[in-house]
């Protein structure tokens, strides 16, 4: 018999997939090639079905004879190890980003004669549309909890973005732009105690107590699916600090940031202006053995926040306080400035690359906002948080609005800058 090579992603198995597999069986003995959550992630969405959970369905249809990872989009590792004598793929990907991926196929079965075989697109199937309607139906506390690790593994780099209500939780969900042929998209969402407060016109000191923060974070929760990391500031007390971690992880959120500091919460980019005191080494170390130790899954992720650069306290210190806390069994290291320029930032990384073990690095840009994402990937992070974003761009917008109502006595003047109440009313799923 020939040999056939087919491959797909298998996430949401549809009659095009079925189609396609039956077309391929007339044609000789096939293996499909599996792509991995690596693979996939790489040019959209990661999908809803792990790689293992995706092979036990590819494995019972009818058909398949062998199941093989691809680890990449480009099939050419895969097509030169079992030289295939024909591939067969649906014809709609004479366009888009597998364009170039065709060609590549094509070239490579010429190295030995192999074929390509276009199956016909099978209409009214839309992948689009399915993922729509899931995102429509929900996801669960579980699901929601453990795609942020899988990101992990199968992003270089994973783009998070400020929420602080259901409507930014929204705004996180939906936006995307497609640049290159590439969906650009963010990965999760970050539930900031600085914005939350702010929202809530209250400062950013712990003002706002836990249960309403949850409050927050179940808003948004209901209109999304993105993974959630939460800032919980410095923890508090380690007897308090475990219940948190269980509340937030029986929620579904994926991860907590805890800084290293105690006493009344300030915000870090003040620095040494106001009195800020960072915790002791081994009582930071405590508290993530703490932690660790309530979680009941394995997803569940504890992100170490260190504060020695906004204090002065040294790269030195920054360093020594990354290893011990990666020894205390913390899950991410976050280090952050308030400078403006990225270059202390730089030199962490540089060493941070040299430890004997590391763990996911996380940054938070809002001062050294001048470097790409691709410049952070390269220089080993792997989660860039924009962490104010939206209320800080919500706010001017709302003033500017407010001011030109009170100037004018009306709000014709400010129309413009405002969305037209049908859009309003369209904005919202289930309103019409």
């Amino acid at each position: 018999m020939k040999k056939i090579y087919v491959a797909m992603s298998a996430d949401l198995i549809h009659p095009g997939h079925i189609n396609l597999i039956n077309e391929a069986m007339k044609l000789g003995e096939i293996t499909l090639g599996l792509l991995t959550d690596k693979a996939i992630a790489s040019y959209k969405r990661l999908p809803y079905m792990d790689y293992e959970q995706r092979k036990i369905v590819i494995n019972n249809i009818k058909g398949i004879s062998h199941v093989i990872a691809q680890d990449t989009l480009d099939y050419s590792e895969n097509l030169r190890k079992i030289k295939p004598d024909i591939v067969v793929h649906g014809d709609d990907w004479k366009e888009g980003i597998q364009k170039n991926t065709r060609q590549q196929v094509i070239d490579v079965l010429k190295e030995w004669g192999g074929v390509l075989v276009e199956v016909s697109y099978t209409h009214g199937i839309s992948s689009t549309k399915l993922n729509s309607a899931l995102k429509d139906v929900g996801t669960t506390p579980n699901i929601r909890l453990s795609s942020l690790r899988r990101l992990l593994n199968a992003k270089q780099l994973i783009r998070v973005n400020e929420v602080h209500n259901g409507l930014t939780g929204l705004i996180t969900e939906k936006t995307k732009v497609n640049k290159d042929d590439v969906v650009h998209e963010f990965d999760a969402m970050w539930s900031s105690s600085l914005t939350d407060s702010t929202a809530k016109g209250k400062p950013d000191i712990e003002a706002v107590d836990m249960t309403s923060r949850m409050t927050s974070v179940n808003d948004i929760f209901s209109v999304t699916t993105k993974p959630m990391i939460f800032d919980a500031d410095t923890g508090g007390k380690i007897e308090h600090f475990v219940f948190t971690v269980r509340s937030l992880e029986r929620l579904g959120v994926s991860a907590l940031v805890i800084e290293d500091k105690v006493g009344l919460k300030k915000n870090s980019l003040f620095g040494n202006e106001v009195p800020q005191t960072q915790d002791s080494i081994e009582n930071f170390q405590n508290k993530i053995r703490a932690g660790k130790a309530t979680q009941v899954t394995d997803d569940f992720m504890i992100i170490s926040r260190i504060e020695s650069l906004i204090l002065e306290a040294g790269m030195e210190d920054a360093i020594n306080r990354a290893k011990a806390y990666i020894d205390a069994g913390t899950d991410v290291i976050m280090i952050h400035s308030m400078l403006k320029e990225p270059d202390e930032i730089f030199e962490f990384c540089e060493q941070y690359k040299k430890f004997d073990r590391v763990v996911p690095l996380m940054v938070v840009p809002s001062s050294f906002n001048s470097v790409t994402e691709n410049e952070w990937a390269e220089r080993g992070v792997n989660i860039v948080c924009y962490a104010n974003h939206m209320l800080r761009s919500a706010y001017p917008a709302m003033l500017k609005v407010a001011t030109s109502i009170l100037d004018n006595g009306r709000s014709f003047e400010a129309s413009n800058d405002c969305l037209s109440i049908k859009e309003i009313l369209e904005l919202i799923p289930g309103t019409k």
